[in-house]
């Protein structure tokens, strides 16, 4: 009996250890396995104060394009005039306009100060090189974005400002309160107005660029070295009849100096003479 109890007790300890060992096979499979794959992706979450650039818009810059263009034409008022047309196809205006015509011995020449939208200044800039011999080229490009957008939050806050004491002032229950806030009221409009303004100046000098084109002529063009045998040859012919042109002034200036002087030597001559003789016959 006692061998028998002592069997049962054995058999029933094992088979409880291997209940216990099944259940945990089969708990650790399925958390390591169909748990696991059901368990939900968690989206790492953003840092705080990160913006988000795949959604967020760049914002236009705001750039101020100023230049300057000189040209060599044979006539500087015709290419004025062509030049004004360019630029009213082009959507701009004149904002200044200089000119000067040929006179004997004085070149003509032309100024023109134009507004053009940046947006058709290259274009623009590719019809004027056209009507001359480009001598100068010059571009520049101020960046006023911050600028821009300081004096439009600034309107903004004034803005809201302004609606805000409007509101307070259609609820003031007395005198002194109406004053007071009127007082304050014409003091932020007039900031407002201000600030609008120089942003609608501001706006103006980006939209629209500012390009000054000066127009002149061979005898005033900058003097270029000549690169080759024929182009010297050509500049020193131009230089040799330019002396003997420049030597035919000056001795048409100086030729009535010159007679003057002869015939004032004549009669001093004359008089030496006359002298002379009268002391010889004397003697």
């Amino acid at each position: 009996m006692r061998r028998i109890l002592v069997t049962t007790l054995l058999l029933v300890t094992a088979l409880g250890l291997a209940g216990c060992t099944a259940s945990a096979g089969s708990v650790q499979s399925d958390s390591s396995g169909s748990s696991i794959a059901r368990a939900p992706v968690i989206a790492p979450e953003k840092a705080a104060g990160t913006v988000d650039t795949a959604s967020t818009p760049t914002s236009p810059r705001s750039v101020i394009t100023t230049g300057t263009l000189s040209i060599t034409v044979d006539e500087p008022s015709v290419s004025a005039e062509k030049a004004v047309t360019i630029t009213d196809a082009a959507g701009g205006h004149v904002d200044g306009r200089t000119e000067h015509p040929t006179t004997d011995g004085v070149p003509g020449s032309a100024q023109l100060v134009l507004r053009i939208p940046a947006t058709r200044l290259d274009a623009a800039l590719t019809e004027l090189k056209k009507l001359g011999r480009v001598e100068n080229v010059s571009l520049s490009a101020q960046d006023v974005t911050g600028q821009s957008q300081d004096l439009a939050a600034r309107i903004t806050a004034l803005s809201t400002s302004v609606d805000r004491l409007i509101e307070l002032m259609s609820r003031a229950t007395t005198t002194a309160d109406l004053i007071s806030i009127e007082t304050v009221l014409s003091d932020r409009q007039a900031n407002l107005e201000s600030l609008q303004a120089q942003k609608r100046g501001l706006d103006d000098q980006v939209d629209l660029a500012t390009l000054t084109v000066d127009f002149g002529t061979v005898t005033t063009a900058p003097v270029r070295p000549p690169a080759t045998f024929l182009s010297g040859l050509i500049a020193g012919w131009g230089s040799l009849v330019a002396f003997l042109s420049g030597l035919l002034v000056v001795v048409g200036v100086a030729l009535p100096w010159i007679a003057c002087a002869a015939i004032l030597a004549a009669l001093a001559v004359y008089v030496v003479r006359r002298r002379r003789t009268r002391v010889i016959r004397q003697s």
